[in-house]
């Protein structure tokens, strides 16, 4: 997994790790959800990816349009 930039520095994501149609987040509680096109649209995906490479923004993303939306947790 990528560490998360954390620009914000307020933020409860500490890793991401990119996929072509998903992408898996770790938040900073140590919980990791799996978020995918089906699960979440393609749309929501691709703009959390972006997010995540900037290193700011991620954590409000998920928490305002996708707070359910994942695949799978892991931890």
């Amino acid at each position: 997994m990528e560490r998360y930039k954390n620009l914000g520095k307020n933020s409860g994501v500490a890793a991401y790790e990119i996929g072509d149609d998903s992408i898996t987040v770790q938040f900073s509680t140590g919980a990791v959800y799996i978020y995918t096109y089906r699960s979440a649209g393609n749309t929501n995906i691709e703009k959390m990816k972006l997010l995540a490479f900037a290193g700011k923004g991620l954590n409000s993303f998920i928490n305002t349009k996708v707070r359910k939306g994942y695949e799978s947790k892991l931890i």
